[in-house]
């Protein structure tokens, strides 16, 4: 951020104004890197509401699972006697409730993956006391370009 001397018809500021002026400038740029946490923030606890909400919906199918499984598809693949045995048409729907469950979770893993730490912000929190001591980036740049001239 450039820092500008606001003087009032061209006298040299004060030393209260700088401090000031450097007092707002600073504020400025906490309430930026503020904002824009909150923006990354916002990205990745979406994601995790999605994982979390299919890992809620894989429990909800494997409660059901336990309690019912499912027996009207037993009796189905049992075909009254003519099919396979009672026990194993129960396993059946069972062991198909908890493949659905088991894909669920590895979509909720998939999801939880995405989430994660506001990069930018914290990279540019890093570069506040450099800033402070008036070594921004821009500086950085601004004396390399020198340097380059230099040799040339």
């Amino acid at each position: 951020m450039a820092i500008q001397s606001r003087t009032v018809h061209g006298e040299e500021p004060t030393i209260g104004r700088l401090i000031k002026d450097a007092q707002t400038d600073f504020s400025t740029i906490l309430r930026k890197e503020i904002q824009l946490a909150k923006a990354e923030l916002k990205v990745s606890v979406t994601a995790g509401g999605v994982g979390a909400a299919l890992v809620a919906a894989a429990l909800f199918l494997l409660l059901l699972a336990v309690i019912m499984l499912s027996v009207a598809i037993a009796y189905l693949i049992h075909w009254n006697g003519s099919g396979l045995d009672l026990h194993w048409a129960f396993l059946i729907v069972f062991g198909g409730y908890v493949l659905l469950a088991v894909l669920l979770l590895l979509l909720a893993l998939r999801s939880f993956k995405r989430v994660k730490a506001p990069e930018r912000a914290i990279e540019q929190g890093k570069e506040i006391p450099r800033a402070l001591k008036g070594q921004g980036a821009h500086q950085d740049s601004v004396a390399a370009g020198a340097k380059t001239l230099d040799r040339a």
